[in-house]
Parts: C-alpha cells; sequence; structure tokens
C-alpha cells in the first residue's frame, strides 16, 4: 500500500482525471496494469499506455520534461513517459495560464514557474524514491518488534540511531 502526496490543487486534479476517464473509458486499464487515465491513449484497442504503444515501436519510453515549462525555461530531466503524462504535465495544469505560457517573457514569472516547476518534481521524487522506503521500514520495525521484542534493536550496532530524548 503505497502512499501519495496529496495534489496541491485536488479539485484541478480530479477534474482533469475526471476528464482523461471519461476519454479513454471509466476503469480502463492497460495490460500492463497501468491504470492512470492521463497515461493511457484513448481509442487504441486494447487499451494502450503510451509506454507500452512507444515499447511496442522500439522507441524509448522516456520524456525529457520542462521542468519550469516550456515558456519559462530550457532545462528537462528524463522522466517516465506514463509519469510525465500523468503527474508532472498534470501538475503543471494546476499553474496559471500566465505562467505556463509566459506571453511577455516576464523573468518575474519565469522564475516562480522554476521555483513551481521545483516544488512539482521534488514531490514526485518524494513520492517515487521515499515514500516507499518509510512506509517499508514501518513494516520492518513492525515485523522485528514481533519476532525480537518492541525494543529489538537494544544491544545492537543500530541502537546509535535510537531516538535520545526517551
Amino acid at each position: 500500500m503505497r502512499s501519495k502526496l496529496p495534489p496541491i490543487d485536488p479539485i484541478k486534479a480530479d477534474q482533469r482525471k475526471a476528464v482523461a476517464a471519461r476519454r479513454v473509458g471509466e476503469g480502463a486499464k492497460c495490460l500492463c496494469g497501468e491504470a492512470r487515465p492521463e497515461a493511457l491513449i484513448a481509442g487504441t484497442k486494447p487499451i494502450t499506455c503510451a509506454a507500452c504503444k512507444r515499447r511496442s515501436k522500439g522507441q524509448t519510453t522516456m520524456d525529457s520534461h520542462h521542468i519550469a515549462g516550456k515558456a519559462n525555461s530550457p532545462l528537462t530531466v528524463p522522466v517516465p513517459v506514463n509519469d510525465h503524462r500523468a503527474e508532472l504535465s498534470g501538475a503543471q495544469h494546476d499553474w496559471s495560464k500566465q505562467m505556463r505560457e509566459n506571453p511577455d517573457a516576464s523573468p518575474f514569472i519565469a522564475a516562480a514557474a522554476c521555483v513551481r516547476g521545483f516544488i512539482d518534481t521534488a514531490r514526485y521524487l518524494v513520492e517515487k524514491l521515499l515514500v516507499w522506503v518509510a512506509e517499508m521500514l514501518e513494516m520492518l520495525d513492525a515485523y522485528l518488534a514481533k519476532r525480537l521484542g518492541p525494543q529489538w534493536w537494544v544491544g545492537t550496532e543500530l541502537e546509535q540511531f535510537a531516538p535520545k530524548n526517551k
């Protein structure tokens, strides 16, 4: 059971997901198990996600994500295509149109987009790289406590990491 950080604007995120779900069909899922509507390609039979479609064509399953938006910075980072479509691009849709498009090339809007893009990317990385580790460590502690007792670490090298305030 992996937890997710809540979206910055949950109402907009739910609206986008509902629109995408209507486009591909409620409950649609790729054969690989991908079920995020934003990652699925409408009109494919059987329903296919962007990564599987690219894989079948011998193409890369990675995208170059413009962290601050293309209008604000050329800087990109490689991310899996399904995550790009379902998470990072979606997060940028929460930004104002002014920030996404920056029609006057305002340096302050570009700077704000860099900050927002960093926040969105950091949230994505925390969710993908760290949340599952915290959950696994909690499960491991419960397992060790059940097998070895509630203070299983006492008398081991791990005791040095125990909180000192107890």
